[in-house]
Parts: structure tokens; sequence; C-alpha cells
């Protein structure tokens, strides 16, 4: 595929095509853990590292989306866990296993809880002692990975485990090994896929949760922009229903 603007929209819609005929299962299995958990009064709690990070910005706190939902960010072990800022200094932050218990309990998830996870590789340390924990505390996990990449690396964590291998649903983001799409004939890739199919599948559910609870004769918790008259209110009103839960920062 040729290395141009116009090469990469004609290879992420070939991704984004199949997605769109091969996911629609596990999209519609994901969708509905989420209303079951939201039904018990549960939250939507998602959590992604580095640029999967960006999923769970994508699912809790935006315009268009669920109200009841949380983001767990590495960030949250200095903002809420008192460590020293410079832990974050860490590159490889995410391959340490030690960050998962703090950060769950961080999070102050209750029992009928739904947890997102996001990871292309799906084989870090922080990432799979997490799925372990959530597994192990009795919540349903939803990931978001890479089948053809994770499959294709090692894990690294003790246990020998992938995201993939402890989730209760698997959705595919369709990207590539090593996630860059666009081959250079000098070696490598350039534009790679999982931000724009991951923040595909993020909507792909809300979509189908939003479908299932209006079809059901309810409404649906839904944030409006903040930046339209009566955002504010309307956001606020229904963050009320979670006082103490849902935790929104700059």
């Amino acid at each position: 595929m040729t290395v141009t603007a116009h090469g990469y929209v004609s290879a992420i819609q070939t991704v984004i095509d199949r997605i769109a005929t091969t996911q629609v299962g596990n999209v519609s299995q994901a969708a509905d853990h989420i209303v079951t958990a939201l039904r018990a009064g549960g939250l939507l709690q998602a959590f992604g590292t580095g640029h999967s990070e960006a999923v769970a910005v994508d699912f809790a706190g935006r315009a268009g989306g669920l109200v009841p939902t949380n983001k767990i960010l590495l960030r949250d072990l200095v903002v809420y866990g008192g460590q020293d800022p410079q832990i974050l200094e860490d590159e490889k932050l995410e391959r340490d296993p030690r960050i998962a218990a703090q950060l769950y309990e961080i999070a102050a998830p209750r029992p009928e809880d739904v947890f997102v996870m996001a990871s292309q590789s799906g084989i870090n340390g922080g990432i799979v002692e997490m799925a372990l924990l959530i597994k192990q505390r009795g919540h349903k996990l939803i990931a978001i990975t890479s089948v053809e990449h994770t499959e294709r690396v090692s894990p690294r964590h003790p246990s020998g485990k992938r995201l993939a291998d402890i989730a209760d649903v698997v959705l595919d983001n369709g990207a590539p090994y090593g996630d860059a799409l666009l081959s250079l004939d000098s070696g490598g890739a350039v534009c790679p896929v999982s931000s724009v199919t991951n923040a595909l599948m993020a909507q792909l559910v809300v979509a189908e949760v939003v479908r299932r609870i209006e079809a059901a004769g309810e409404v649906a918790p839904v944030y409006l922009s903040a930046n339209v008259p009566g955002g504010d209110e309307h956001n606020h009103t229904l963050e009320s229903r979670y006082a103490g839960r849902v935790r929104r920062t700059a």
C-alpha cells in the first residue's frame, strides 16, 4: 500500500469493514454485559495504558458517551494514590504487575461493575495482572486488543497469560502485528491502526448499549456536550446519581 494519506484511508477502511463484519457478535456480547452491570447499579470501568489510554477516555466522561463510567489511568497512582510523580517517568511502568492492585483499589469498584481493558499487544505485566485481579474479584471483563499481534508475541506476565486469555469477551481491533499499516521500502511501517479502531470499538459498544436501554423503554444516561447551552446542568444532574463513584478530572 502506498505511503500517502489516500493510501492510509484506503487501508484503514479495509480494516474497518472487516471489523464491521467479524466483530458484530463480540460487540453484542460486550453490550449485554455492560447493560447488565448498569441495570444492577454498576459502573463501566475503563482501563488502558500507553496509546490505549485513549480508549478509557473515549468511554468515560465525553459528549455522547455513557455517564456511569470511570477511566482508570496510570497517573491515578499519583493523583489519587500518593505515589511520587517520578513513577510516571518510567516508560515501562505498564510492564510492572505491582501497579495493578493499587489501581484497582483506587478505582474502588463495586461487585456489579464491569471492566473494559484495552491493550494492542495484551502481554504487559501490569495489564495482565489487572485482568487477573478483575476476574478474581468476580467482574465481567471485556478486552480490546489486536488478536494478530497478541498471538505472535510472548506474554511478559509470570502466569504466561495474555489479556485475551482472561477476558470474557475479546474485541479484535484488527490492527496488524506491530500496529502500523503502511510498509516502507526501507523497512518497518508507518501509520498505526489501533488508535482509530479502538475508538471505533468503543463507540460500537456504546451504540449497542444505548440501543438496548432505549428499546426497553428506558432513558439512557448519556452526556451532552459541556459546550452547548444546558450541557453542564444536564450532565451534573446525571452524575449526581453516581455521587462519590464517578471521577472526573481535567
